[in-house]
Protein backbone atom coordinates (compact mmCIF):
# COMPACT_ATOMS: atom_id res chain seq x y z
CA UNK A 1 0.00 0.00 0.00
CA UNK A 2 1.27 3.55 -1.01
CA UNK A 3 1.02 6.10 0.98
CA UNK A 4 0.69 9.88 -0.63
CA UNK A 5 0.02 12.11 2.73
CA UNK A 6 -2.52 12.60 5.25
CA UNK A 7 -5.76 15.23 5.32
CA UNK A 8 -6.53 15.66 9.22
CA UNK A 9 -5.09 12.42 9.95
CA UNK A 10 -6.97 10.69 7.19
CA UNK A 11 -4.80 8.96 4.96
CA UNK A 12 -4.50 8.96 0.78
CA UNK A 13 -3.30 5.45 0.26
CA UNK A 14 -4.04 3.52 -3.04
CA UNK A 15 -5.72 1.14 -1.43
CA UNK A 16 -9.20 2.61 -1.88
CA UNK A 17 -9.78 5.28 -3.79
CA UNK A 18 -11.09 8.69 -1.89
CA UNK A 19 -14.47 10.65 -2.17
CA UNK A 20 -14.71 14.91 -2.29
CA UNK A 21 -18.24 15.35 -2.46
CA UNK A 22 -20.79 18.12 -1.10
CA UNK A 23 -22.64 20.52 -2.41
CA UNK A 24 -21.21 23.30 -5.21
CA UNK A 25 -21.94 26.05 -2.35
CA UNK A 26 -22.67 26.39 1.01
CA UNK A 27 -26.44 27.56 0.55
CA UNK A 28 -26.94 27.57 4.24
CA UNK A 29 -25.85 25.65 7.28
CA UNK A 30 -28.83 23.24 7.90
CA UNK A 31 -28.98 21.94 4.39
CA UNK A 32 -24.66 21.93 4.69
CA UNK A 33 -24.83 19.69 7.40
CA UNK A 34 -27.44 17.73 6.19
CA UNK A 35 -25.28 16.83 3.06
CA UNK A 36 -22.21 16.02 5.14
CA UNK A 37 -24.04 13.87 7.45
CA UNK A 38 -25.37 11.82 5.14
CA UNK A 39 -22.00 11.21 2.80
CA UNK A 40 -20.37 10.29 5.87
CA UNK A 41 -22.69 7.90 6.99
CA UNK A 42 -22.48 6.03 3.51
CA UNK A 43 -18.82 6.44 3.27
CA UNK A 44 -18.33 5.09 6.60
CA UNK A 45 -20.39 1.93 5.88
CA UNK A 46 -18.24 1.64 2.62
CA UNK A 47 -14.94 2.05 4.32
CA UNK A 48 -13.99 5.09 1.81
CA UNK A 49 -12.07 7.70 2.81
CA UNK A 50 -14.38 11.20 2.19
CA UNK A 51 -13.31 14.87 2.48
CA UNK A 52 -16.60 17.29 2.43
CA UNK A 53 -15.92 20.23 -0.15
CA UNK A 54 -18.50 22.79 -0.29
CA UNK A 55 -17.51 26.77 -1.89
CA UNK A 56 -17.82 30.03 0.30
CA UNK A 57 -17.24 31.95 -2.56
CA UNK A 58 -17.66 31.24 -6.20
CA UNK A 59 -15.97 34.03 -7.33
CA UNK A 60 -16.23 32.69 -11.14
CA UNK A 61 -19.67 32.52 -11.62
CA UNK A 62 -21.04 32.95 -15.53
CA UNK A 63 -23.79 35.63 -14.91
CA UNK A 64 -23.32 38.15 -12.49
CA UNK A 65 -26.78 37.11 -10.88
CA UNK A 66 -25.84 33.25 -10.16
CA UNK A 67 -25.37 32.55 -6.34
CA UNK A 68 -21.74 33.18 -4.92
CA UNK A 69 -22.13 31.56 -1.88
CA UNK A 70 -22.37 33.50 1.55
CA UNK A 71 -18.62 34.77 1.14
CA UNK A 72 -15.02 34.15 3.69
CA UNK A 73 -16.73 35.97 6.40
CA UNK A 74 -19.69 33.76 7.08
CA UNK A 75 -18.91 30.97 5.02
CA UNK A 76 -15.77 29.78 6.77
CA UNK A 77 -17.57 29.25 10.08
CA UNK A 78 -19.97 26.72 8.51
CA UNK A 79 -17.37 24.70 7.54
CA UNK A 80 -15.37 24.45 10.83
CA UNK A 81 -18.42 23.24 11.99
CA UNK A 82 -18.78 20.82 9.85
CA UNK A 83 -15.16 19.59 10.65
CA UNK A 84 -15.79 19.65 14.09
CA UNK A 85 -19.28 18.66 14.87
CA UNK A 86 -19.23 15.89 11.70
CA UNK A 87 -16.05 15.12 11.58
CA UNK A 88 -14.63 15.53 8.71
CA UNK A 89 -11.55 17.02 6.41
CA UNK A 90 -13.10 19.76 4.48
CA UNK A 91 -12.25 21.58 1.24
CA UNK A 92 -12.55 24.84 -0.40
CA UNK A 93 -11.30 27.12 -3.42
CA UNK A 94 -9.66 30.30 -2.63
CA UNK A 95 -9.69 33.06 -5.53
CA UNK A 96 -7.26 35.57 -4.33
CA UNK A 97 -3.63 35.64 -2.36
CA UNK A 98 -5.24 36.87 0.50
CA UNK A 99 -7.97 34.26 0.88
CA UNK A 100 -5.37 31.56 1.42
CA UNK A 101 -3.75 32.69 4.82
CA UNK A 102 -7.38 33.28 6.52
CA UNK A 103 -8.72 29.82 4.88
CA UNK A 104 -6.06 28.08 5.90
CA UNK A 105 -7.05 28.58 10.19
CA UNK A 106 -9.89 26.56 8.75
CA UNK A 107 -9.85 24.41 6.00
CA UNK A 108 -8.66 20.81 5.54
CA UNK A 109 -7.42 21.23 2.26
CA UNK A 110 -7.35 24.42 -0.31
CA UNK A 111 -8.68 24.02 -3.53
CA UNK A 112 -7.39 26.02 -6.93
CA UNK A 113 -9.80 26.00 -8.78
CA UNK A 114 -9.47 25.32 -12.55
CA UNK A 115 -9.75 28.45 -14.54
CA UNK A 116 -7.04 29.73 -11.77
CA UNK A 117 -4.72 27.06 -12.06
CA UNK A 118 -2.24 29.05 -13.89
CA UNK A 119 -1.77 31.89 -11.70
CA UNK A 120 1.24 31.61 -10.37
CA UNK A 121 0.96 34.42 -6.54
CA UNK A 122 -2.02 32.24 -5.85
CA UNK A 123 -0.40 28.86 -6.12
CA UNK A 124 1.99 30.57 -4.13
CA UNK A 125 0.23 31.89 -1.28
CA UNK A 126 -2.19 28.39 -1.08
CA UNK A 127 1.11 26.04 -0.62
CA UNK A 128 3.00 28.51 2.08
CA UNK A 129 -0.21 27.94 4.08
CA UNK A 130 1.34 24.24 4.18
CA UNK A 131 -1.98 22.43 4.02
CA UNK A 132 -2.63 20.02 0.65
CA UNK A 133 -3.63 21.40 -2.32
CA UNK A 134 -6.19 20.27 -4.30
CA UNK A 135 -5.52 22.16 -7.59
CA UNK A 136 -7.50 21.49 -10.27
CA UNK A 137 -6.30 21.16 -14.29
CA UNK A 138 -7.89 24.31 -16.23
CA UNK A 139 -10.60 23.49 -19.29
CA UNK A 140 -7.45 24.83 -21.38
CA UNK A 141 -4.74 22.70 -20.40
CA UNK A 142 -3.53 19.35 -21.55
CA UNK A 143 -2.40 16.95 -18.68
CA UNK A 144 1.54 17.65 -19.04
CA UNK A 145 0.59 21.54 -18.56
CA UNK A 146 -0.64 21.08 -15.17
CA UNK A 147 2.33 20.02 -14.40
CA UNK A 148 4.24 22.49 -14.44
CA UNK A 149 1.58 23.92 -11.59
CA UNK A 150 3.31 20.96 -9.24
CA UNK A 151 6.21 22.34 -10.26
CA UNK A 152 5.42 25.91 -8.69
CA UNK A 153 4.19 23.95 -5.41
CA UNK A 154 6.54 22.27 -4.78
CA UNK A 155 9.18 24.65 -5.23
CA UNK A 156 7.55 26.61 -2.44
CA UNK A 157 8.11 23.42 -0.36
CA UNK A 158 4.70 21.76 -0.49
CA UNK A 159 4.81 18.77 -2.13
CA UNK A 160 1.28 17.68 -0.68
CA UNK A 161 -0.88 18.07 -3.54
CA UNK A 162 -3.81 16.13 -5.63
CA UNK A 163 -4.83 17.01 -9.33
CA UNK A 164 -7.99 17.00 -10.77
CA UNK A 165 -9.26 16.06 -14.52
CA UNK A 166 -12.68 18.25 -15.00
CA UNK A 167 -12.82 18.06 -18.31
CA UNK A 168 -11.34 20.30 -21.60
CA UNK A 169 -12.84 22.30 -23.38
CA UNK A 170 -14.37 20.67 -27.10
CA UNK A 171 -15.65 24.07 -28.68
CA UNK A 172 -18.19 26.45 -27.49
CA UNK A 173 -20.17 25.00 -24.60
CA UNK A 174 -19.40 21.87 -24.23
CA UNK A 175 -16.25 19.53 -22.54
CA UNK A 176 -15.01 16.13 -23.31
CA UNK A 177 -12.51 14.07 -21.03
CA UNK A 178 -9.60 11.86 -22.49
CA UNK A 179 -9.14 9.83 -19.75
CA UNK A 180 -5.19 9.34 -20.82
CA UNK A 181 -4.79 12.46 -18.78
CA UNK A 182 -5.39 10.49 -15.66
CA UNK A 183 -2.08 8.54 -16.26
CA UNK A 184 -0.04 11.07 -17.53
CA UNK A 185 -1.08 13.16 -14.47
CA UNK A 186 -0.42 10.00 -12.62
CA UNK A 187 2.82 10.83 -13.82
CA UNK A 188 3.62 13.68 -11.19
CA UNK A 189 4.04 11.34 -8.47
CA UNK A 190 0.39 12.98 -6.73
CA UNK A 191 -2.73 11.25 -6.66
CA UNK A 192 -5.36 12.25 -9.38
CA UNK A 193 -8.71 12.81 -8.52
CA UNK A 194 -11.65 12.56 -11.35
CA UNK A 195 -14.19 14.81 -10.99
CA UNK A 196 -17.36 13.79 -12.85
CA UNK A 197 -19.83 16.28 -12.31
CA UNK A 198 -17.68 19.42 -13.58
CA UNK A 199 -16.45 17.01 -16.46
CA UNK A 200 -20.45 16.58 -17.44
CA UNK A 201 -21.64 20.59 -17.45
CA UNK A 202 -22.29 22.43 -20.59
CA UNK A 203 -20.48 26.42 -19.53
CA UNK A 204 -22.78 29.41 -19.99
CA UNK A 205 -25.17 26.76 -22.36
CA UNK A 206 -28.32 27.81 -20.42
CA UNK A 207 -29.03 31.08 -21.09
CA UNK A 208 -26.49 32.76 -19.23
CA UNK A 209 -25.51 29.67 -16.96
CA UNK A 210 -23.92 26.43 -16.78
CA UNK A 211 -26.39 23.56 -18.02
CA UNK A 212 -24.76 20.22 -17.80
CA UNK A 213 -25.78 16.35 -18.33
CA UNK A 214 -25.93 14.60 -14.75
CA UNK A 215 -27.07 11.13 -16.30
CA UNK A 216 -23.20 10.68 -17.57
CA UNK A 217 -21.92 11.34 -14.28
CA UNK A 218 -21.77 7.45 -13.52
CA UNK A 219 -20.41 6.94 -16.61
CA UNK A 220 -17.32 9.64 -16.55
CA UNK A 221 -16.85 8.27 -12.05
CA UNK A 222 -16.44 4.60 -13.63
CA UNK A 223 -14.21 5.58 -16.76
CA UNK A 224 -11.62 7.55 -14.09
CA UNK A 225 -11.95 4.42 -11.60
CA UNK A 226 -11.19 2.54 -14.63
CA UNK A 227 -8.70 4.74 -15.85
CA UNK A 228 -6.66 4.81 -12.77
CA UNK A 229 -7.87 7.91 -10.88
CA UNK A 230 -7.26 7.21 -7.18
CA UNK A 231 -10.05 9.45 -5.72
CA UNK A 232 -13.61 10.66 -7.40
CA UNK A 233 -15.22 14.52 -7.17
CA UNK A 234 -19.11 14.72 -6.68
CA UNK A 235 -21.25 17.79 -6.32
CA UNK A 236 -24.50 16.04 -4.60
CA UNK A 237 -27.36 17.57 -3.13
CA UNK A 238 -31.08 16.14 -1.65
CA UNK A 239 -32.52 18.37 -4.41
CA UNK A 240 -30.50 19.57 -6.96
CA UNK A 241 -33.20 21.19 -9.25
CA UNK A 242 -33.30 23.53 -5.95
CA UNK A 243 -29.27 23.72 -5.96
CA UNK A 244 -28.29 27.69 -6.23
CA UNK A 245 -25.45 26.72 -8.47
CA UNK A 246 -24.34 23.79 -10.54
CA UNK A 247 -28.06 21.66 -10.06
CA UNK A 248 -27.32 20.84 -13.83
CA UNK A 249 -24.54 19.00 -13.44
CA UNK A 250 -25.21 17.70 -9.56
CA UNK A 251 -26.04 14.12 -8.77
CA UNK A 252 -28.72 13.64 -6.36
CA UNK A 253 -28.09 12.69 -3.04
CA UNK A 254 -30.24 9.68 -2.84
CA UNK A 255 -27.78 8.72 -5.92
CA UNK A 256 -24.61 8.56 -4.20
CA UNK A 257 -25.10 4.79 -2.04
CA UNK A 258 -25.54 2.78 -5.20
CA UNK A 259 -22.50 4.48 -6.95
CA UNK A 260 -19.68 4.20 -4.48
CA UNK A 261 -20.54 0.37 -4.84
CA UNK A 262 -20.09 0.27 -8.31
CA UNK A 263 -17.56 2.35 -8.21
CA UNK A 264 -15.94 0.17 -5.07
CA UNK A 265 -16.16 -2.94 -7.09
CA UNK A 266 -14.63 -1.58 -10.63
CA UNK A 267 -11.56 -0.43 -8.16
CA UNK A 268 -10.62 -3.20 -6.73
CA UNK A 269 -10.57 -5.09 -9.61
CA UNK A 270 -8.82 -2.22 -11.57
Amino acid sequence: MKTFFKVDGLAITDEMFFLIAGPCVIEDEGLTREIAVETKKITAELGIPYIFKASFDKANRSSFGSARGPGIVKGLPILETIKEKVGVPVLSDIHEPWQAAQAAGVLSVIKIPAFLSRQTDLLLAAARTGLPLNIKKSQMMGPADILLAVNKVSESGNRRVMLTERGTFFGYNNLVVDFRSIPLMKESGCPVVMDATHSVQRPSAANGVSGGDPRFIPLLAAAGIAAGANGVFLEVHPRPEKALSDGKNTLPLHELRPLLIRLQKLYNVA
